[in-house]
């Protein structure tokens, strides 16, 4: 009668040292993030710094990169929408441009997290495990790590071709160059860049110290700075960007332009 009893003993065991190695990589963890933002408290201006200057870095990059898959870009040509940045918006237009940014922006936030329970959360909990669950543990952070990376370097590929194409395309409609096209709509996005690059940069930085445990304050300092600067951006793209680019390309609505064999006319009289 007794026997059922003494074999379910082995597994509770093993479950409490499971919600006790848990519960203890939670308490490690909010306290390593209150620490974190105590400490960077004192030191501010150097942290935002840092972080600035690398998601300035790396929208810069991006950019470049955008402008040189236009330059290759030959023969095609879209016509441009009659919306924001090249057409005054609304209201409405500030709102689904927030909405848009904040999916990349909780992505880029998803990240940092990622990288905070893979180098700093698995490790504390692969004392308690055995077996396949120990080896994905201690092996885990490096993976989870490696395909962090390389689903974020395929975003940013991705985002350069798909965005230079359509400048390229753009530029050609509209009979200007597509780096003065790019300038006319640096006023919004490179704050709008910089915005959603800041928990990368953040991610970028610990990774390379190996502080890990840090990932978690940086995720919560960078999403709270950004989503101001994304309201900002959204603003100043909506209301700002469309007189910019009128006064550097000339371009004026009605637009009336041929294109695949058709008169197409953008903006009403």
């Amino acid at each position: 009668m007794n026997r059922p009893y003494a074999l379910r003993q082995p597994a509770r065991a093993a479950d409490q040292a499971w919600v006790d190695t848990s519960a203890y990589a939670l308490v490690y963890g909010v306290r390593r993030t209150r620490g974190t933002l105590e400490n960077w408290r004192a030191q501010r201006w150097r942290v935002l710094g840092s972080w600035f200057a690398g998601s300035a870095l790396a929208a810069g990059g991006l950019l470049a990169a955008v402008l040189l898959v236009a330059a290759l870009s030959t023969g095609y040509t879209q016509p441009i929408p009659y919306e924001p940045p090249f057409a005054d918006g609304t209201g409405a237009s500030v709102v689904g441009l927030v909405a848009h940014n904040l999916l990349v922006l909780a992505l880029h936030a998803l990240a940092c997290v990622a990288g905070f329970i893979a180098g700093s959360s698995l490790p504390l909990q692969a004392a308690s495990k055995h077996g396949l669950t120990r080896w994905l543990h201690v092996h885990g952070g490096p993976l989870a790590i490696g395909f962090v990376v390389c689903a974020t370097a395929f975003s940013l590929c991705t985002q350069a071709y798909l965005l230079g194409h359509a400048l390229a395309g753009f530029a050609h409609f509209l009979r200007v160059s597509p780096a003065l096209l790019l300038v006319a709509v640096l006023p919004h996005a490179l704050p709008e860049l910089i915005a959603l690059f800041l928990p990368l940069a953040a991610w970028i930085l610990a990774s390379r110290r190996r502080q890990w445990d840090q990932l978690l304050a940086a995720t919560l300092l960078t999403v709270s700075i950004a989503l101001p600067l994304l309201f900002v951006s959204a603003l100043i793209e909506v209301y700002v960007s469309p007189h910019v680019f009128a006064a550097l390309t000339g371009v004026h609505f009605p637009l009336v332009r041929q294109w695949e064999g058709f008169t197409v006319t953008i903006g009403s009289r």
